[in-house]
């Protein structure tokens, strides 16, 4: 994942790769009930708030003295490649991980939990044996046209992605957006209450969009697509030229 035009000042940008740190992942877990599943664009929205107010939030902030207690994993997981994994669960399995330290964010209907970063290699066994596979849902309405005013993520329409593979790629999009805003504007966006959109690009319109300087999504390529591909636009208005 990665910005065009990423400002110097970025404290999440170095010179050192960041494929030599030390890997971790920040888990996402979608409620998914057989009868009555979320739609696809308020799971991902949904998801897109979730990175937003776990970054936001008092524990992932701070450093010394004044340090969250999840302060530490979430700048050792900023200071690598940044990684979201997203899996589904129901009924126990989703009271389970609710019981985990982590937050639930909830959309129209979709419920989302966000978990502060684990290693690789060292998830909960709670989230461990969750699938990744099946999260794949549908919009039954259109949801219409995003709010000119507010925040869009913006997807390629080019790609077809799992509903969980989309989520995490709204999440990027979300994140990267974040770091490339004042301090105001991200004070501004959380008492907003994190309002965004999440919409398809229209086909003529996405070739002009990653060249607009907005941050810019580009995929490592670990599932379902290339490596390298564009896959969100974040189109936040302070981010606008102009």
């Amino acid at each position: 994942m990665s910005t065009q035009d990423t400002p110097s000042a970025s404290p999440f940008h170095d010179e050192s790769p960041r494929d030599e740190a030390p890997q971790s992942v920040l888990p996402l877990v979608v409620r998914i009930e057989k009868a009555d599943p979320p739609a696809r664009t308020d799971a991902l929205e949904t998801a897109a708030r979730a990175v937003l107010v776990m970054l936001s939030d008092e524990r992932s902030l701070g450093e010394g003295d004044d340090e969250g207690e999840w302060a530490r994993v979430m700048r050792d997981w900023q200071d690598a490649r940044i990684r979201k994994v997203v899996r589904r669960a129901r009924g126990a399995e989703w009271r389970k991980a609710s019981a985990l330290d982590g937050i639930t964010v909830t959309g129209k209907a979709a419920e989302v939990r966000v978990f502060p970063p684990v290693p690789l290699d060292g998830w909960p066994k709670e989230l461990a044996k969750l699938q990744v596979s099946g999260t794949d849902l549908d919009d039954l309405a259109d949801p219409g046209a995003p709010d000119p005013l507010a925040p869009v993520l913006w997807l390629n329409p080019d790609l077809g992605m799992s509903a969980g593979k989309a989520m995490a790629q709204a999440g990027h999009g979300a994140q990267l957006a974040w770091w490339e805003l004042s301090d105001a504007d991200r004070k501004a966006w959380r008492e907003a209450g994190f309002a965004l959109s999440v919409r398809t690009a229209d086909p003529a319109a996405w070739r002009e969009l990653t060249l607009s300087g907005l941050p810019v999504v580009r995929d490592a390529g670990f599932t379902e697509i290339a490596p390298g591909s564009c896959t969100v636009v974040a189109d936040h208005p302070a981010l606008r030229a102009g």
